[in-house]
C-alpha cells in the first residue's frame, strides 16, 4: 500500500488527517518536533527548518521505513501573531521550501499541503472582490502569514513547471475546528463582527481530512489550489444577511442558502470529489 508523511501529524489538523488516511488504506508516518497525543502511526522527530533532516525523513528512516510515496505538508506556525512576522515568515516558508524541494529529490511527485484563506484577502479590511469568494480571482495576502502561504503557491507552480509529472495540490483551509470549539459558535450571534474577518466560514477537521485525502488521490499533474471551508457558516443569523449587512457593496453572484458558507467549494468538490459531511450545528 502508498505511504504518505504528513508532516505536523501532531496537531489540530495533522490529527484527523493521520486517521483519515489509515481508515483508507494508506501508510502513514508522522514528521512532527513534537509526538501525537494518540499514537496511530511511526512518529518521527524532524526540524523542517534542517535540509538535511527533511531529505532524510522523506527517503528513508531506520526502524521505521523505506520510502515515501506522497507528501502532505501540514506543519507549520498555525496563523500570524504568535511569533514576530520575521519568524512566522522565515520558518513558514524555509520549512515548505525544504519540504517541496526534498520531495523532489527524492523523486516523490504526489504533494498535497495546507495553503490557507487568508491569501483571499482576510481580514478583509479592503472588502472581497464578490460573494462568495473562490479561487478565480488573485491572491490578496495582507499579514506575513499570508504573504508567506502566497509565495508558497507561486514555488509550487514553478515547481511544476519544471516537473510536467509533478502534482502539487494547495488547500486553503479555512479557520480549523474540532467539536469542542463548537461549544462557543452560539456565542457568536451577538456579534457578526467577531467572525467577519473570515467571512464566518470554518472547517471541520474531520472534513479537512477527507480534503487532504482526496487531494492524494487526485491524479492529475500540475499545480492546482483549491478553497476547503465547512459548507456552512458559525451564524444563526442567515447568509444573505450577513453579507448585506458587512459587504453591502459586494456583488453577491448566486443566491444563498439559509446558512451557506461565503466560501465556495465549488472546485474542490467539482475536481476532488471533496464532499463534507460535518457541521458544528450536529453537536450543540
Amino acid at each position: 500500500m502508498p505511504r504518505v508523511a504528513v508532516t505536523g501529524g501532531s496537531g489540530k489538523l495533522g490529527r484527523a488527517v493521520v486517521r483519515e488516511l489509515l481508515d483508507h488504506g494508506w501508510e502513514v508516518v508522522n514528521l512532527d518536533r513534537v509526538p501525537p497525543a494518540e499514537p496511530l502511526c511511526p512518529f518521527v522527530r524532524v526540524d523542517l527548518t534542517d535540509y538535511g533532516q527533511v531529505v532524510g525523513a522523506l527517503t528513508a528512516v531506520d526502524d521505521r521505513y523505506d520510502r515515501v510515496d506522497a507528501v502532505a505538508h501540514l506543519a507549520a506556525i498555525p496563523a500570524p501573531g504568535l511569533v514576530p512576522n520575521t519568524a512566522v515568515f522565515g520558518n513558514n516558508i524555509a520549512s515548505t521550501y525544504h519540504v517541496f524541494t526534498a520531495a523532489r529529490l527524492a523523486g516523490i511527485r504526489n504533494v498535497v499541503w495546507a495553503s490557507s484563506e487568508t491569501v483571499l484577502g482576510l481580514p478583509f479590511d479592503t472588502p472581497p472582490p464578490y460573494l462568495p469568494i473562490d479561487e478565480e480571482y488573485p491572491a490578496r495576502p495582507e499579514s506575513n502569514y499570508s504573504l508567506a502561504k502566497h509565495l508558497e503557491e507561486q514555488l509550487a507552480t514553478q515547481l511544476c513547471r519544471w516537473d510536467p509529472e509533478l502534482k502539487m495540490v494547495g488547500l486553503r483551509f479555512s479557520n480549523v475546528m474540532e467539536v469542542p470549539d463548537y461549544a462557543d459558535f452560539p456565542s457568536f450571534d451577538a456579534d457578526p463582527r467577531i467572525r467577519r474577518w473570515n467571512l464566518w466560514s470554518y472547517i471541520d477537521a474531520r472534513d479537512g481530512a477527507q480534503a487532504v485525502r482526496r487531494g492524494l488521490e487526485y491524479a492529475n499533474p500540475g499545480m492546482e489550489v483549491f478553497v476547503i471551508a465547512s459548507p456552512d457558516t458559525v451564524m444563526s443569523t442567515p447568509s444573505a444577511e450577513l453579507a448585506a449587512a458587512e459587504f453591502p457593496d459586494v456583488e453577491v453572484r448566486a443566491e444563498l442558502g439559509r446558512h451557506e458558507s461565503l466560501m465556495s467549494t465549488a472546485k474542490a468538490r467539482r475536481l476532488l470529489g471533496y464532499a463534507p459531511t460535518h457541521s458544528w450545528r450536529d453537536h450543540v
